[in-house]
């Protein structure tokens, strides 16, 4: 899944203009500033009201800035972050590929919305576009990463681990590339490089609950239940409705009959596999929850 809290955030990505071209957010303003069109002040006012969280109010303006002046590349591209930040992502690849036809050298607008097109399982057409990203700007980390998922996703496990490496290497406090070098690492069979990987996540951001998952599931496989089992509650501190983090807690206490316990991690994990709409896992970690159980005697 794509993490769009890493690949373009709001706040780390918005575009603006600085009097005489496009510039970062906290680009410093200029001693004479050219006075802006009607576009570019529709353009400005939908950066402050993101900046105030009104995200609607944004996109009204960013629609706006966007239809007085269509070759305003600025104001598709922060329309598609907005619209994404709403769970509009249709819409908001629409907002990007109208940013790339506005400026064909916009390499952030190619790479969200390959970043999109991945979120809609449209790998081909994703991996084009993410390449295209590359192509514009080779230290773009973010295209490297969401490339790289575009090739696990194809069964490209030798051109995944080469783009997420490179991904690394670019944005190397970013969690999310050795959390999924460590997904195709375990795919490969290769426990130790797995984990490593997975614990460079958790070393980044030792709130990884998904990291912290993976963790525990090769120590499980490898017979380490305790620190398995550290690795489980870690995953649980760091997000208390991960449902996997208490179903994996479970297979640790059932191998070593502590009953009980199993019985009451693995109810937690039905109930929240069931609230999550997740019937299969919600049955798996029933039929867990019976067997805990019958070997309790109750």
């Amino acid at each position: 899944m794509v993490d769009w809290r890493w690949s373009a955030g709001l706040a780390a990505a918005i575009v603006v203009l600085t009097g005489n071209g496009v510039g970062a957010l906290d680009a410093p303003p200029l001693v004479a500033q050219v006075p802006l069109n009607a576009a570019e002040q529709e353009l400005s006012r939908g950066v402050q009201l993101i900046q105030q969280g009104q995200t609607d109010g944004a996109i009204a303006a960013f629609r706006r800035a966007a239809e007085l002046d269509p070759t305003l590349a600025p104001a598709h591209y922060n329309l598609g972050l907005a619209l994404r930040q709403q769970g509009q992502l249709q819409a908001a690849a629409t907002a990007f590929y109208q940013a790339t036809q506005a400026d064909p050298g916009f390499a952030l607008a190619y790479a969200n919305l390959g970043a999109a097109l991945l979120e809609g399982n449209t790998l081909p057409l994703s991996q084009q576009y993410l390449e295209r990203a590359i192509q514009l700007d080779p230290q773009l980390g973010l295209a490297y990463y969401n490339l790289g998922l575009v090739q696990r996703l194809q069964g490209n496990e030798t051109e995944a681990i080469a783009a997420l490496q490179r991904s690394a290497q670019l944005s190397p406090s970013a969690p999310e590339s050795y959390y999924h070098l460590g997904l195709v690492y375990q795919q490969q069979g290769r426990r130790d490089t797995a984990i490593a990987n997975f614990r460079r996540a958790i070393e980044i951001n030792p709130s990884y609950a998904e990291a912290h998952y993976s963790l525990g599931t090769l120590q499980f496989e490898q017979g380490n239940l305790d620190t398995a089992l550290n690795s489980f509650r870690s995953a649980a501190q760091a997000n208390p409705n991960y449902a996997n983090a208490y179903y994996g807690a479970g297979l640790v206490f059932l191998q070593q009959q502590r009953y009980p316990e199993a019985q009451r991690v693995l109810q937690y994990a039905r109930e929240l596999y069931a609230n999550q709409g997740n019937t299969t896992w919600a049955n798996s970690a029933a039929q867990l929850l019976q067997q805990a159980q019958l070997r309790s005697g109750g």
